[in-house]
């Protein structure tokens, strides 16, 4: 390493295991929180599969939640920046701002597999 290079203030050395940098697909995130936490769950749900399957659970505080959510408005307006606006659809179904409540579907997998 060069000593003349001057060194970041605060940087953080991470490491990125194999099993973890192929990541994992989530196309629905379900959030809840008490007081002190936040849970994000990311999950899967494909046409014929009876019910999502959660992948990963991440756990935070409310400051942490906060900062991520910071984090990825600020990246999402980058991104729009140089691809253009992320469509989310606009039928129906949605909220606006592309939420919903999982309460107003019934019952995740409740039925019997048919």
């Amino acid at each position: 390493m060069d000593n003349n290079q001057p060194k970041a203030q605060n940087q953080i050395q991470l490491e990125l295991k194999p099993e973890v940098a192929k990541g994992s697909y989530s196309n629905l995130a379900i959030i809840s929180h008490s007081r002190s936490e936040f849970i994000i769950d990311f999950a899967t749900t494909l046409p014929g599969l009876v019910k999502p399957e959660i992948g990963s659970r991440i756990i935070m505080t409310p400051e942490h939640a906060k900062r991520l959510m910071n984090a990825l408005f600020d990246n999402i307006s980058k991104y729009e920046a140089q691809f253009g606006v992320i469509d989310l659809g606009g039928g129906k179904g949605p909220q606006p701002g592309g939420t919903f409540n999982l309460a107003d579907f019934g019952p995740l997998g409740g039925g019997s597999k048919s």
